[in-house]
């Protein structure tokens, strides 16, 4: 089993950058591929982004392409996402996954296995 940790949330303006980190604990990270979802007030949970094992492979929703990036460290045990100019609309919970099963990650929540507890980000306008 893993336990999974985000950090790095908070309120920022439009525009502005941060970068989520997850970071595991339990097991070594790379025998995961990892993901993160988001859930706005009043919303389902949402894929935003995916990485395989290796980190070769990612995957990202459309709404986050060209301004999110997700990556991993195996040897620190730790997934990242870089989001830079962000939006009002990315105002969300922010949620780190891990799946067992897959090697190369899926944007589908129900195969993931493992979740943290969350992260809040909020983008003022």
């Amino acid at each position: 089993q893993v336990q999974l940790v985000e950090s790095g949330g908070g309120l920022v303006q439009t525009g502005g950058s941060l970068r989520l980190s997850c970071a595991a604990s339990g097991r070594t990270l790379s025998s995961y591929a990892m993901g993160w979802f988001r859930q706005a007030p009043g919303k389902e949970r949402e894929f935003v982004a995916a990485i395989s094992r290796s980190g070769g492979r990612t995957t990202y929703a459309d709404s986050v392409k060209g301004r999110f990036t997700i990556s991993r460290d195996n040897a620190k045990n730790t997934v990242s996402l870089q989001m830079n100019n962000l939006k009002p609309e990315d105002t969300a919970v922010y949620y780190c996954a891990a799946d067992v099963q897959s090697r190369w990650g899926t944007p589908h929540q129900l195969e993931y296995d493992y979740w943290g507890q969350g992260t809040q980000v909020t983008v003022s306008s």
